[in-house]
């Protein structure tokens, strides 16, 4: 099975080992880039899916794993954050990451990147999140993902 994954997804199955997960990547018969569309192939609620999404705080690239049931209120996380939140540029998070944008991993990249999580992933036993390609997604728990991110719990509304 570890040989139909595209080589990125690869690389985040290696992380994820390395970190003490099982590391193992389900692919989707077709690619899921956003939440509704991973949560409608899974049978899963939209707040169980994890959104990777790269901003910069101030001028450094931070990840932030939120709830597919939220938008990141830019004013008011970046308040949270200590610093100015905007949206990184689609060539730098692609180039912080490794990964196409759709399919962005927490983990994999090239680079560790200052990560936060979202607390509302934390209302669910299971989450998921994509694993480095746009028709690959992979289960953990809100605990393991602050575990093997080394993310830091936070509230975004």
């Amino acid at each position: 099975m570890r040989r139909s994954l595209p080589p990125v997804a690869c690389r985040v199955a290696d992380t994820l080992i390395a970190r003490g997960h099982h590391g193992v990547i389900v692919t989707q018969s077709a690619p899921t880039p956003t939440a509704a569309d991973a949560a409608r192939a899974l049978g899963v609620d939209v707040g169980a899916i994890t959104k990777s999404l790269v901003f910069l705080l101030d001028d450094d690239p931070v990840l932030l794993l939120v709830s597919g049931a939220h938008q990141v209120d830019l004013g008011r996380t970046g308040e949270r954050l200590e610093g100015k939140l905007t949206r990184a540029p689609a060539d730098m998070v692609q180039e912080v990451t490794g990964q196409p944008i759709g399919g962005i991993a927490p983990v994999g990249h090239p680079t560790n990147l200052p990560t936060w999580v979202d607390n509302a992933l934390a209302t669910h036993r299971e989450v998921w999140a994509a694993g480095g390609h746009p028709n690959t997604v992979f289960r953990t728990s809100f605990r393991e993902l602050v575990r093997i991110t080394a993310g830091l719990p936070i509230d975004v509304d």
